[in-house]
Parts: C-alpha cells; sequence; structure tokens
C-alpha cells in the first residue's frame, strides 16, 4: 500500500511539473473611435477602429523542452469590433506561428509580419495604426507583391536577445506556385538597441511577375527623457520606379499618463512613377493618449495629407480622394486590452 502511494505521489509530481512547463495565453484588445474625416469637398462621420491598436484576439502558448530548448505556437486574428466581423477569408491572417527558441535564438515557421515592414513600424510614433499611420505613404509601385507587411510560408531566424544589444533577423518565404508568386520574399533586418538608443537597417527583395521589388529601410531613435525623437528612411525601387519615404517624429510624455505623439513625413516618387499613377505626398499627423490603467487609454489624432500630381492618399476613413487633394480626419476613441 505504501509503495502505491509512494508510486502515485511520484507520479503527481512529474504530472505537475510538466504542467508547470507548459502555459497557454489568451490575448487581444478591442479599439473603437469616433471619426470624421473629408477630401474633395466631401465628409464622413464614422465609428473607426483601429486608432491607436489593432482590434485582435489570438491564442499562444510555450512548452518548456529542458536544456534551455522551448516550442512555442501563435494564433492571432483581427476582428472588427465596429461591426463584430473578422477577416472571412483568412481568419487567423494576422499570425499563425510555429517556433522553437534557446539560445541560439528563435526558429519561427508560418505567417507573420515581415521584417522589413517592422523596421518602420518601431519607429512611426503611431504604429502604423489610426489616421495618423505612415503606412499609407509607402507604395509598392504596382509591382504586384503581397509581401510588403505579411507573408505567407516564412522561415525566419531571429538573433537571442544576449548580444550586448544587437538584434535581427532574416526571413525567407516561398511563393509556392506562379499563383501566389508574389508571395515570394527575402528580408534581413540588423539593429542594435542599449539605453536611450535604437538603430537598425533592413533590406528585402519581393518577387514580382515582371522584376523584383526591393526595399531598403534605416530608422531611429534616441530617448532624451523629456522626449523621444524618432526618424525613418525608407526607399523602394521596382523596375525604373522609385518611392522614397522620410518621417520625423516625437513622443512626448505628459505627467505621469500622458503622451503627446507628432509626426512629419513626406512620400516622393521620381519621373518613372509620375508616369504612372503616383505622386508626391505630405503627412502631418499630431495625437494624444491618456492611459487610465496599463490595459487602457483614451486618445484623439489629427492628420492631415497634402497630395500633389497623381497622388490621391487619404487618412484612414476618408472620402474619395480626388488627385492632387488634399484629406483630412480626426478621431477619439478608448482601447482595452487583455
Amino acid at each position: 500500500m505504501k509503495k502505491s502511494l509512494l508510486a502515485l505521489a511520484v507520479l503527481a509530481s512529474f504530472a505537475s511539473a510538466a504542467s508547470a512547463q507548459s502555459s497557454v495565453t489568451l490575448f487581444g484588445g478591442v479599439d473603437l473611435n469616433l471619426r470624421y474625416a473629408k477630401s474633395s469637398g466631401a465628409t464622413l462621420k464614422t465609428m473607426g477602429t483601429d486608432g491607436i491598436y489593432s482590434s485582435r484576439w489570438g491564442v499562444r502558448g510555450v512548452e518548456d523542452l529542458g536544456g534551455g530548448l522551448k516550442a512555442g505556437f501563435w494564433l492571432e486574428a483581427a476582428i472588427n469590433p465596429d461591426a463584430g466581423t473578422t477577416n472571412a477569408a483568412r481568419y487567423w491572417h494576422r499570425r499563425t506561428s510555429v517556433s522553437l527558441t534557446g539560445d541560439f535564438g528563435e526558429v519561427r515557421l508560418g505567417r507573420f509580419l515581415t521584417n522589413q515592414f517592422t523596421a518602420y513600424l518601431d519607429f512611426d510614433p503611431f504604429g502604423t495604426v489610426g489616421v495618423g499611420s505612415v503606412s499609407k505613404m509607402h507604395h509598392v509601385l504596382g509591382s504586384g507583391v503581397s509581401s510588403d507587411v505579411r507573408a505567407d510560408n516564412i522561415v525566419g531566424y531571429f538573433l537571442p536577445g544576449n548580444l550586448g544589444g544587437i538584434y535581427g533577423s532574416a526571413e525567407v518565404a516561398a511563393g509556392e506556385g506562379a499563383a501566389t508568386d508574389g508571395n515570394k520574399y527575402v528580408g534581413v533586418r540588423l539593429g542594435y538597441k542599449a539605453g536611450p538608443l535604437d538603430v537598425t537597417g533592413a533590406f528585402a527583395n519581393g518577387k514580382a511577375p515582371v522584376s523584383n521589388f526591393k526595399r531598403t529601410t534605416f530608422g531611429g531613435s534616441y530617448d532624451l527623457g523629456v522626449a523621444k525623437l524618432t526618424g525613418v528612411y525608407t526607399q523602394s525601387k521596382w523596375q525604373a520606379r522609385k518611392n522614397t519615404v522620410m518621417q520625423i517624429g516625437a513622443l512626448v510624455p505628459v505627467g505621469s499618463s500622458g503622451t503627446f505623439k507628432a509626426s512629419y513625413t513626406s512620400s516622393n516618387v521620381n519621373s518613372a512613377a509620375e508616369a504612372s499613377t503616383f505622386g508626391d505626398a505630405k503627412q502631418l499627423a499630431v495625437g494624444y493618449i491618456h492611459d487610465l490603467s496599463k490595459r487602457s487609454a483614451l486618445y484623439g489624432t489629427f492628420s492631415r495629407v497634402s497630395n500633389s500630381g497623381k497622388a490621391n492618399i487619404g487618412v484612414s476613413g476618408s472620402p474619395a480622394v480626388k488627385a492632387g487633394q488634399a484629406s483630412s480626419g480626426f478621431e477619439v476613441g478608448v482601447k482595452h486590452t487583455f
């Protein structure tokens, strides 16, 4: 009897240890706002989403395999809280991945953000969401690539976090046939972050039907304490067409719970791109976030895009923009994460 009880106790301890070595987390958040936008003589009032945070929900988990090795998975889906809908075509389209991590770094497989996108995402004061997002100022120049933000079929390697501030990644995505050839992608990113300084550089080559689409990005930030200054330079090329985007920004803490944000972005194209359907544009964006807690915040953002030539870039929620005309928008909202 005593031996049986001892055996049960040993089994119970092993089960407890195995349970402690694995974890699954439900996460996400909802961001809704009231938005007013105008362009080309028209105005539009809407309930918008994703002003400072991309509304989503997901499940992620990790298992400790011992010896410093861990296995993990990540499933993440976008939600549209204003209408209660999701991306019907790709439910888990934001991220689906499995990974192995250890002292060597991380090897990740699946679908997720490309490192050429995160190279400027990390330095946009508005996080590439809302009316102040910088994403709309970038062009793929008619190349047809689909890997400028996320890519399918990625094999990625990420450097470990113990290299004295050096970080980086290398990614390769297969097109897997002519129907998805535009998803073929190769990207590298390398950076250095220590104290108040963070600098990075990235290069990407995306397969396009005629010739490859190439993008080079340099970004950086410096935290002065009273303000964090950011800057990004990105150049995209396809055939003879070229798009250069430059952004400067600042995040200024206000008291213990507020942050003022501002950015100025210039997007310019060369004559070959102008001969097609592209033009130059400039954006000025300002915003304020008031944290109610670690998970909840109120915010307000204003942005104005000035177009020239054939450019017709609009802020989020804008009415149709006529070539060469301006678009502006204002939003106030609330964000809650879990």
